[in-house]
């Protein structure tokens, strides 16, 4: 096929490109300096992120009876030894102040009175979660989406699929994209990751489809570091009924008085300390196991006990029970764990910087060394602010110049004769099946390796495909179109593809920690190893390895 040239750019390069349209995001894009170019692109055509479902709230040391050393040590206690303090830190302290800048946006959170409203989750010792209803993280998402539209020098396009890193020199400099029915490059100074976690990898989950894990994939192609893999953290409370979506239940309904129970109405979680509001990782623990000895797929929450507040508190919760014939304030709904959210992800320092220079990470796609082990309840919605405010010094390695290529650009398409045969939906339920087998909330080490090696054939198998194989290589300032007939043929394949990759690493991590630490449970090494209080490591190297977590001293 003769080759035809580009047309004209339709603008110079871009200083920062955002991965990501929830919170980390569009704080991201709100904090990067205003006389910066930014694009920010959305995989999804409609917002569907996760942190738009989050319910409970963000943590913050607002009220006098609490302090940043409590918050500080609850974090840390979560995190079971892995929390690198130096991060903990920033988050505490800084917390305060990011909740000011969300006043002054319009976030419109719950008073008492003039006072800001507080409520107590799982692990924290004092009631220092703020809320709007229970529907926080959609009320944030909102009011972020507000003040981002008026942002200047910004441009957002949504139905953009980022499917590789370009990296020259040892360094990021843009990206690859589709976008339509066409492939092609964005040349930026500077690659913000916010591109969330990969929740969806498990058949069940609280996660939207889009938290598939593609910036943690493309970050790893690309020679980022990544860190901490194996902790994953399994929310205890999943609405669990037939025909309905994992819908979470926050934990804000057992800080104010809900209760577990079994079909008998005795309590799952009545021997662990702290009972209702023990860790997630304890309670999920404690849940599986009496479902599995009593033969059954589910467990009990009674509404009951929060009283009058509960019509006025959680909304969302009741609306969506309802919607499915249930009737929380007249009897107990069904619950179970599912996959809630990834503590491991692509390394980063206290900027938000990766390893590999002119890349950035926030939110769930980082690793920034807050959450350790575990991630303590209400946490992440604040790291997505705190690190999104690390960003108002960025300076973009080359901003400006032009963005025409080196030499007439090309387009090409995909050979036709290599579609395949379905859109890949199958295989991803069957990778999805798999993962929560394997991995959920208990792992055992012959699963894990027999998962490990299927996984491994098949992303050495699909790598090869011709389509995918055409994108890898085109070259930075070329194109490749697709027919309409491909477009959703090639979608699915690219997807399978990363989510195979990511859940790879996930079972080659879990199989490299030989013991039981935080949302990383091995049946057969149920205890917490001395040697072990280290982070596990994956790529700039051959194989994965252990490294030191931070033990600079968090001041409280």
């Amino acid at each position: 096929m003769q080759a035809e040239p580009l047309s004209p750019p339709k603008s110079a390069p871009w200083d920062v490109v955002v991965v990501g349209g929830g919170a980390a995001g569009l704080m991201a894009a709100l904090e990067l300096p205003e006389d910066l170019r930014v694009l920010q692109l959305q995989k999804g055509s409609v917002p569907r992120s996760a942190s738009r479902w989050a319910q409970g709230g963000i943590a913050a040391v607002t009220r006098s009876d609490d302090s940043f050393a409590s918050h500080c040590s609850d974090t840390l206690r979560a995190g079971a030894g892995l929390c690198d303090a130096d991060a903990v830190a920033l988050l505490v302290h800084q917390a305060p102040a990011c909740v000011e800048r969300l006043l002054r946006l319009g976030m419109a959170f719950d008073r008492d009175g003039e006072a800001l409203s507080t409520t107590l989750e799982a692990a924290h010792s004092h009631r220092r979660v703020l809320h709007a209803q229970d529907r926080t993280g959609g009320a944030l998402v909102e009011a972020l989406e507000r003040q981002v539209d008026r942002r200047p020098g910004l441009e957002r396009r949504s139905g953009v699929r980022a499917l590789q890193l370009w990296v020259e020199g040892g360094r990021c400099v843009g990206l690859q994209v589709l976008e339509g029915q066409q492939v092609h490059w964005i040349r930026a100074g500077a690659v913000v990751l916010a591109s969330g976690g990969g929740g969806h990898l498990f058949a069940n989950t609280t996660n939207p489809s889009q938290a598939s894990g593609d910036g943690v994939a493309m970050a790893w192609k690309a020679g980022a570091v990544l860190r901490d893999l194996e902790f994953v953290q399994f929310h205890p409370t999943a609405l669990m009924l037939e025909g309905a979506p994992h819908f979470l239940i926050s934990e804000a309904v057992r800080g104010e008085g809900a209760r577990l129970l079994d079909a008998s109405g005795r309590s799952p979680v009545a021997d662990l300390a702290g009972a209702d509001l023990a860790p997630r990782d304890q309670v999920s623990r404690a849940l599986v196991r009496s479902m599995r000895d009593q033969g059954v797929t589910r467990m009990w929450l009674d509404l009951r006990p929060v009283g009058a507040a509960l019509e006025r508190r959680f909304p969302t919760i009741l609306q969506r029970c309802r919607t499915y014939g249930l009737e929380p304030s007249q009897a107990p709904v069904p619950v179970a764990p599912a996959a809630h959210y990834w503590m491991g992800g692509v390394q980063t320092d206290l900027q938000a910087a990766t390893t590999l220079p002119g890349l950035y990470a926030i939110g769930e796609v980082a690793c920034t060394g807050v959450h350790g082990a575990n991630r303590l309840a209400s946490n992440s919605l604040m790291e997505c602010l705190v690190f999104a405010r690390q960003l108002r010094h960025l300076r973009p390695y080359a901003p400006g110049g032009s963005d025409a290529p080196q030499r007439p650009g090309r387009t090409s398409q995909l050979p036709a004769e290599a579609a395949p045969t379905d859109d890949s939906s199958a295989a991803i339920s069957d990778l999805r099946r798999l993962i929560w087998d394997v991995a959920g909330v208990e792992r055992r080490p012959q699963p894990l390796i027999a998962g490990r090696r299927r996984l491994q054939q098949q992303v050495s198998g699909l790598a090869q495909h011709p389509w995918l194989r055409a994108v890898d290589q085109l070259q930075p300032g070329d194109r490749l179109t697709l027919s309409p007939e491909q477009l959703p043929l090639f979608k699915g394949l690219q997807e399978l593809h990363h989510r195979q990759l990511l859940a790879s690493l996930l079972l080659e991590a879990a199989l490299f920690r030989s013991e039981s630490r935080g949302g990383h449970y091995r049946t057969d090494a149920p205890a917490r190893q001395p040697f072990w209080e280290r982070h596990s490591v994956q790529g700039g190297g051959p194989a994965i390895r252990t490294a030191a977590v931070r033990r600079v001293a968090a001041d409280g």
